[in-house]
């Protein structure tokens, strides 16, 4: 019995990859299709399932409990390697048959490190549902009706590297007890005679109750800018499947160096706002709503570790870099773009042209009705 596990395709021995569009694992060589379960079925050494077994991990007074034991199977990992880049020293993870050769991250090389070793084992993992073609479409159309972009940005813009990323996320569920109390105004404005008058009235508004989050993520890796990758969320975890190796096959997946307890304080800080401004929402009638009084507690909390499709695309111009990001679920691009400076400054002052002229031909108008 081998003790390598390898991506090779059962009919003509070349490296299979995994196709976001039929979802399945096929050969680019033979066009040989199976399904993850069957093709799972061909590898040899291969322990198959992720036991259920419940672990703690406290941080403050919350008792935040594992989904799984997040052990790898005997196997599991040895046909996976990690890459290391020489110069930010991200690290990848993908199968020994990846022709990686350079970082996702910021496009320089990446050498061999060794074989894949330690970390938890993913619980699922969303594979990936828009190809490189898609991604490509995305960022062209991200382009698109920019005002102060630089025409030269787009005619001289070609991307330097796209890879497909699987990122890591924490993954955290917990429900809210909330208590929060605001302080909300209703203004009322009317006129006798020639008097105007204003009515001010205040209001102390309570509110109180539950609410269920679930799947809040927070990125894994110090790489990824947290902005970006909330920028590209939603995910729909409802497509996401067990984590098996062979979804990695074809794409790379960054390796994590934020541990759980690090990115619980970015999830409770989530979890908190989100459930006051849930409660705020509900606060209508008022011209203003001031929160005066916040107390959310959070209870019955467990965290997964999960893996999520991104492409990353680099590109260059007058020798700075710049980053997009796009979901390789639902196709959602963002990235930070240059602007022109002068196209900017000659629209700011056009329209405060046409501001000024109006605001003094309604001068005139009114000089000349009064």
């Amino acid at each position: 019995m081998s003790d390598i596990m390898e991506y090779k395709c059962p009919a003509c021995g070349g490296a299979m990859e995994f196709d976001s569009k039929s979802q399945k694992m096929k050969c680019p060589y033979c066009d040989t299709e199976m399904s993850i379960e069957e093709f799972q079925q061909t590898q040899q050494g291969k322990q198959d399932g992720a036991e259920n077994a419940p672990g703690g991990s406290a941080s403050d007074d919350v008792n935040w409990q594992a989904a799984s034991d997040g052990q790898w199977s005997e196997g599991e990992t040895n046909g996976m390697r990690v890459y290391a880049c020489e110069s930010c020293g991200g690290e990848i993870v993908a199968d020994e048959n990846t022709g990686a050769t350079s970082c996702p991250f910021c496009g320089n090389r990446v050498v061999m490190k060794g074989q894949f070793s330690g970390d938890l084992k993913p619980d699922y993992i969303i594979p990936f549902k828009l190809d490189k073609k898609a991604a490509k479409e995305a960022y062209h159309k991200h382009l698109h009706g920019k005002k102060f972009l630089p025409k030269v940005f787009k005619q001289e813009n070609h991307i330097d590297e796209i890879k497909g990323v699987y990122v890591p996320f924490w993954l955290f569920d917990a429900d809210t007890k909330a208590d929060i109390t605001y302080s909300a105004e209703r203004v009322q404005v009317w006129e006798s005679g020639d008097i105007e008058y204003t009515e001010h009235e205040h209001y102390q508004v309570k509110r109180s109750g539950g609410i269920r989050f679930e799947h809040i993520p927070a990125d894994g890796s110090r790489k990824m800018d947290d902005d970006l990758m909330e920028s590209i969320e939603p995910y729909d975890f409802s497509e996401a499947v067990p984590f098996q190796p062979a979804y990695l096959a074809g794409y790379v997946a960054d390796r994590y160096d934020v541990d759980m307890e690090e990115r619980l304080v970015r999830a409770k800080e989530r979890i908190k706002k989100s459930a006051q401004q849930s409660f705020e929402d509900t606060v209508t009638g008022y011209h203003s709503v001031t929160p005066v009084e916040s107390n959310v507690n959070i209870y019955n909390a467990r965290y997964l570790y999960a893996l999520y499709p991104v492409w990353i695309l680099n590109t260059t111009w007058k020798g700075e870099k710049y980053i997009f990001a796009m979901n390789g679920q639902t196709g959602k691009m963002v990235g930070d773009l240059p602007a022109d400076n002068g196209a900017f400054w000659k629209y700011v002052t056009a329209r405060g042209v046409i501001i000024g002229a109006l605001i003094y031909a309604l001068l005139w108008i009114r000089l000349l009705l009064f």
